[in-house]
């Protein structure tokens, strides 16, 4: 079974048996994933932190500060 948990803020961390595979049908090992949805992982598809560095708000948060604003 494969677990895809989105974390607040961060990446999604995909657990259990997959496969990932690259745009030409290369194969990428791996065990577990964490893959950037922030769009400045330098290490794309996976994270590397930049999240946390450019202060990535994931959808819950963005939609609950525009709602709090008049």
């Amino acid at each position: 079974m494969i677990t895809i948990k989105i974390k607040d803020n961060g990446p999604y961390v995909v657990e259990g048996e997959f496969r990932l595979v690259d745009a030409q049908g290369n194969e990428v090992p791996v065990m577990k994933a964490a893959l950037c949805r922030c769009g400045g992982s330098t290490t794309k598809p996976f994270c590397d932190g930049t999240h946390s560095k450019i202060g990535f708000q994931g959808a819950i948060a963005a939609v609950q500060q525009t709602e709090e604003k008049p």
